[in-house]
C-alpha cells in the first residue's frame, strides 16, 4: 500500500479553509480540528495537534510560496494575496500516488449499489490521473477534459446534508433568479440533488406549507436550528422525481409526449434517452410520458431543426413559440 502523504493533503485543506468566504480568518485552531474532521473524523486533537498545523503553515510558506499571514485584530490567517490558491500549483508526484491509490480502492466498489451513480465520476478521476503528467510533462495539450465551471453553494452541503440526517429545520436568505430580491427562508430539508453541476435542495417551506427547490447557489447566511420537524410521511427521491427531467417538479399530471426526429438525432435520443420512460415506437418515433417543464422543452430544443413534436397540442404551440421568437430575434436583434 503506498504511503498516503497527509501533509499534503493538510496543505490543501488549510488553503479551502484560508479562502473560505464565510468563515474568514480561520484560527490555528479551526485548521487544526478541519484537518483532523477530514482524515479521521473527529476533533479531539488525538491524531493532529497545533505544533503540526504550525509545521504545515511554515512549510507551505517555503514550498508554495503562500502568502500566509496573521491577523492580530480578526485572530486568524489570511492570504495577502486574495487570488492565491495551492489549487495553481501542479500535483507531485506523491500527490498523484495518494490519489491513484484513492482511485484504486474505489474501483473495486464500483459495482455496489451504493456507489453505482457515481461509476461514470469514478471513471472519469481514473482517466484524468492515468493520463496525468508531473510538472514538465503537462498533458492538457492532447487531452482535453469536460469542465464544471459552477461550484457556488458547495459549501453549503455539510451544512444541509447534516440538518436533513438530523431532521433539523434551516434559516438562509434566497435570492430569487428572476428579481434577485433576497427574502428569508424557514424550511426542513429533506433531499440533496445534483443536476446539470448545479446542486439543490428540496425542502418543505415551514411558511407555504409546500414542497419548494432551491439551487445552494442562491442562498446566504445559511444557520441550521436546533429545533427538529418530523413530516407525517417521508419523502421519496424515487418518486418525487419519477415524472420529470432536471430539478423541477409540479402539481401536475405527466403527459404522453410523442416525437418524430431525423435519422442522426434518432441514434442519440435512443443511445441517450431523455426519460425512463421512453420507448421507440416506430421508425424515428418516441414517447414519453413526464410532466411538461423549463428542462424538458431547453432539452427539447437542443435537437432543434431535427425534431417534430407530434403531441400534445399545447407542447407544439409553446415550440412554435419559441421558434418564432428566435425567428424574431434573428430578424430583428431584439432579445427583451
Amino acid at each position: 500500500m503506498p504511503h498516503i502523504k497527509n501533509a499534503l493533503i493538510r496543505y490543501r485543506i488549510i488553503d479551502r479553509m484560508i479562502r473560505n468566504p464565510y468563515k474568514t480568518y480561520p484560527s490555528k485552531s479551526d485548521l487544526r480540528e478541519a484537518c483532523e474532521e477530514s482524515l479521521f473524523g473527529s476533533t479531539y486533537g488525538d491524531h493532529i495537534c497545533d505544533s503540526t498545523i504550525e509545521k504545515d503553515l511554515f512549510a507551505m510558506r517555503m514550498e508554495h510560496d503562500a502568502p500566509i499571514k496573521y491577523s492580530r485584530k480578526h485572530e486568524g490567517y489570511y492570504y495577502e494575496d486574495p487570488d492565491y490558491t495551492i489549487n495553481d500549483i501542479p500535483l507531485s508526484e506523491d500527490e498523484l500516488e495518494s490519489i491513484r491509490f484513492a482511485v484504486q480502492t474505489l474501483q473495486q466498489f464500483q459495482e455496489v449499489p451504493y456507489f453505482k451513480e457515481f461509476g461514470s465520476a469514478i471513471d472519469k478521476i481514473a482517466t484524468r490521473v492515468a493520463v496525468a503528467g508531473t510538472e514538465g510533462n503537462e498533458t492538457s495539450a492532447f487531452i482535453g477534459f469536460e469542465t464544471a465551471y459552477s461550484s457556488i453553494g458547495n459549501q453549503w452541503l455539510p451544512l444541509l446534508l447534516t440538518a436533513i440526517q438530523e431532521k433539523k429545520t434551516c434559516h438562509f436568505t434566497y435570492a430569487s433568479f428572476k428579481s434577485g430580491i433576497a427574502k428569508e427562508r424557514n424550511v426542513l430539508p429533506v433531499y440533496l440533488k445534483e443536476y446539470r453541476n448545479r446542486w439543490y435542495l428540496i425542502s418543505f417551506d415551514l411558511e407555504k406549507s409546500d414542497w419548494i427547490t432551491y439551487a445552494l447557489e442562491r442562498m446566504d447566511g445559511l444557520v441550521v436550528n436546533e429545533a427538529q420537524h418530523l413530516l407525517k410521511e417521508a419523502f421519496n427521491p424515487s418518486s418525487f422525481f419519477a415524472e420529470t427531467i432536471g430539478i423541477t417538479t409540479e402539481k401536475k399530471a405527466a403527459e404522453r409526449i410523442e416525437l418524430r426526429v431525423n435519422d442522426i438525432a434518432s441514434k442519440y435520443i435512443e443511445s441517450q434517452p431523455l426519460h425512463s420512460s421512453q420507448e421507440k415506437i416506430g421508425t424515428n418515433q418516441f414517447v414519453l410520458t413526464v410532466q411538461i417543464n423549463e428542462e424538458l422543452i431547453r432539452t427539447l430544443l437542443g435537437f432543434m431543426g431535427e425534431l417534430q413534436i407530434i403531441s400534445p397540442a399545447h407542447l407544439v404551440q409553446t415550440w412554435n413559440e419559441r421558434i418564432q421568437k428566435q425567428l424574431s430575434i434573428e430578424t430583428h436583434g431584439n432579445i427583451l
